[in-house]
């Protein structure tokens, strides 16, 4: 046998033990990180801290891998939801599929990709709609969260802990917000980086008075206790006027659903009527133009109305 045979055979020989060094390693690898994702998760399916089993966590796992799905994780750790980003996105495509599948069967077959339309649109509202409900929720809570840290600044504590023993009374959100405030301040993180976070997280002008007020008074010094109860009085006040606006704009925030609701309920009269009718209507570019015309009209005065009844207090 010549060399060039031997160095071709010896070649050989080395890629294919190579090549079963190399699975043997990937197969230990991905065994050894099995087990230790099995030995964080306790041995069996990955739960809450209310015991609440979850669910889809490989979906979870690959759709945090990418872009969208960060953003969805970061928009539901703001709402509160107890959802993973792999929960809300599966439950999200089913209930787009049902909404599809409905339309194109109760209306017709043109209204199935309006409705999903209209339920991707519905779930990124909701998110909205819950971000923003925390938020209130928390601007509501803000006055006790201004007098416990002057009480406890008063009797002589220092703001951090002040802050961990304002999370430990409050209940949430705001004693949620508190909580992971103080757990950044026990890692080393400083005051203004940690309420300033707070602040993006949940943002409304009342909050970001109160953390501009506790991070000058953390750098300069200053009678930190009368400001802090000027400012709960102050809270209190805008807090009353918020609830009575709110009052006052309920019938018009009413109005802007009720009006897309009864431009759906006719389109189902005139189905049922006349039945097949709207099928003969989108079945010509003509209906099908009218019909996003219509549907586009009453976007544009769903939102016209909501900007009209949208004060800023």
């Amino acid at each position: 046998m010549n060399h060039p045979a031997l160095l071709a055979l010896g070649a050989t020989v080395l890629c294919g033990t190579l090549a079963v060094a190399g699975v043997h390693v990937y197969a230990a690898g991905r065994a050894q990180r099995q087990a230790l994702v099995d030995r964080l998760a306790g041995g069996g399916p990955i739960r809450t801290v209310a015991g609440r089993v979850r669910r889809f966590a490989g979906i979870d796992r690959r759709l945090r891998r990418t872009r969208l799905g960060r953003a969805i994780h970061l928009r539901l750790t703001t709402t509160g939801l107890d959802l993973t980003a792999g929960e809300f996105t599966t439950y999200v495509a089913a209930v787009v599929v049902a909404l599809w599948l409905i339309a194109a069967t109760t209306l017709a077959p043109f209204f199935g990709p309006i409705a999903a339309l209209v339920g991707i649109w519905g779930a990124a509202v909701f998110l909205n709609w819950q971000r923003q409900k925390r938020i209130e929720a928390f601007i509501g809570q803000l006055p006790d969260v201004a007098r416990l840290l002057a009480n406890a600044t008063a009797a002589g504590l220092a703001l951090r802990t002040a802050l961990a023993m304002a999370a430990e009374e409050l209940e949430a959100p705001a004693g949620e917000e508190l909580a992971r405030v103080a757990d950044q301040l026990t890692l080393g993180r400083s005051v203004d980086d940690a309420l300033d976070e707070l602040a993006e997280r949940l943002p409304s002008r009342e909050l970001i008075v109160l953390v501009t007020t506790l991070v000058l008074a953390n750098k300069a010094g200053g009678s930190v206790v009368s400001s802090l109860r000027n400012l709960t009085q102050t809270l209190e006040d805008r807090k009353e006027t918020r609830r009575e606006v709110r009052t006052m704009l309920s019938e018009v925030n009413a109005t802007a659903f009720t009006v897309p609701l009864l431009g759906l309920g006719s389109l189902l009269l005139i189905n049922s009527s006349n039945e097949g009718a709207l099928a003969r209507v989108t079945g010509s570019s003509l209906g099908q133009g009218l019909i996003l015309l219509s549907l586009g009209l009453y976007t544009v005065g769903f939102f016209v109305i909501r900007r009209l009844g949208k004060i800023e207090v």
